[in-house]
């Protein structure tokens, strides 16, 4: 659970609901690392168009090099990945 606080699916308002239906898996979980954005929706988009560009976009790493990276970090940092 993160420990920032962040607005609950129940309480979204149409925008913020959106925004949690369009991030969220196939079963309707939804990183911690998106809702911590749900007081501020555009950063939620921001933060996710950004993760989506580091992890897919033209790099000379690796789709599973970049993933290693991340772990190694979210280790690094104790952090749950």
């Amino acid at each position: 659970m993160a420990h920032i606080r962040y607005t609950n699916r129940d309480e979204a308002g149409p925008g913020l609901a959106k925004l949690y239906a369009r991030y969220s898996d196939a079963r309707g979980n939804l990183d911690n690392i998106l809702r911590v954005h749900s007081l501020n929706p555009p950063s939620m988009e921001h933060h996710h168009d950004l993760y989506r560009h580091l992890m897919t976009g033209r790099s000379p790493l690796s789709r599973l090099q970049r993933e290693m990276i991340a772990v190694a970090v979210s280790a690094a940092n104790d952090c749950f990945y």
